[in-house]
């Protein structure tokens, strides 16, 4: 009996109590360490928060009050909508970061795919190259965006918001570097049973790295909805605003206005908190998986 004890796997027993009692006692300094960081990073954004369901005097007293006496979001919620049209900002928003998104995905990994799986003169000159547009500022080739634009006729467009932040260096590095993780034997297999190469690409590899593009849709949108440069260039009109713009004016025109402010900015961060909570596991499997190479 012993022997048979003895050969039982370590994994599937339990560690007794002490030796857990000195685990949690070593790591818990550690534990400590890594709490107090993350309360003075999570600070600045819980302040903003409370301060939604502030009134200007309370955000504005001294010594601070970290809780809000009373509840006063509905009336500053209602104050937003009166000065600015935030509904209206938001839905372009929406069709900027979504109308982004979807052709991204399809291009973007297109191009990783073409990358990581065909052979062509000139590859990785041209992949070095590419990755090279990563490492030069926005603001480099704002100016000559901005004119390219203007002559086609797309300022104040969605066209304009749109077209020139679908392809992204760093979507196609996250794409090939996923279907560089996949074994040649599937597409092989594929093209044995007749299927074309935009066959294989959309039927076999894809759907394999969902999570690569689910992380790509997530930055995505995520970089489309705190976007305040491009559009302020591009939407000179009221009615073309994004959130992030449109909040940027309300804000620096109303400085004397916190709770206001608090209110409207934590509104307009909630739909990225709620996309990023939903869609952390395939975040995480995605930054994972694509750092595999095959």
């Amino acid at each position: 009996m012993d022997t048979v004890m003895n050969k039982v796997p370590a994994v599937g027993r339990k560690a007794p109590l002490k030796v857990r009692a000195i685990r949690l006692l070593k790591y818990l300094p550690i534990f400590i360490l890594l709490l107090f960081f993350a309360f003075l990073l999570m600070a600045p954004l819980i302040w903003m928060c409370l301060g939604a369901f502030k009134s200007d005097p309370e955000v504005l007293s001294y010594p601070p009050r970290y809780f809000p006496p009373a509840n006063h979001f509905l009336e500053n919620w209602a104050n937003v909508n009166k000065q600015i049209d935030f509904m209206h900002m938001t839905f372009n928003t929406i069709v900027y970061a979504v109308g982004t998104t979807i052709p991204a995905l399809f291009v973007n990994a297109l191009a990783g795919y073409a990358f990581a799986r065909f052979r062509f003169r000139g590859k990785n000159v041209l992949f070095l190259l590419f990755l090279a547009t990563m490492m030069i500022p926005f603001q480099v080739v704002m100016v000559p965006l901005y004119l390219e634009v203007y002559y086609i006729g797309w300022l104040n467009s969605f066209w304009g918001l749109i077209i020139p932040k679908i392809a992204s260096a760093y979507w196609v590095f996250l794409c090939r570097s996923a279907f560089e993780g996949l074994p040649k034997d599937l597409e092989d297999a594929a093209r044995i049973d007749g299927l074309n190469e935009f066959g294989i690409f959309v039927r076999i590899m894809l759907p394999l790295v969902v999570p690569t593009m689910i992380t790509v849709t997530l930055l995505s949108i995520n970089n489309c909805w705190n976007d305040l440069l491009w559009p302020m260039i591009m939407a000179s009109k009221s009615s073309m605003r994004t959130l992030s713009n449109g909040l940027a004016i309300f804000i620096g025109n109303r400085t004397d206005n916190y709770s206001l402010a608090f209110t409207a900015a934590t509104v307009s961060m909630l739909p990225m908190l709620i996309l990023y909570i939903f869609g952390q596991k395939y975040f995480v499997a995605g930054q994972a998986t694509s750092g595999i190479k095959g």
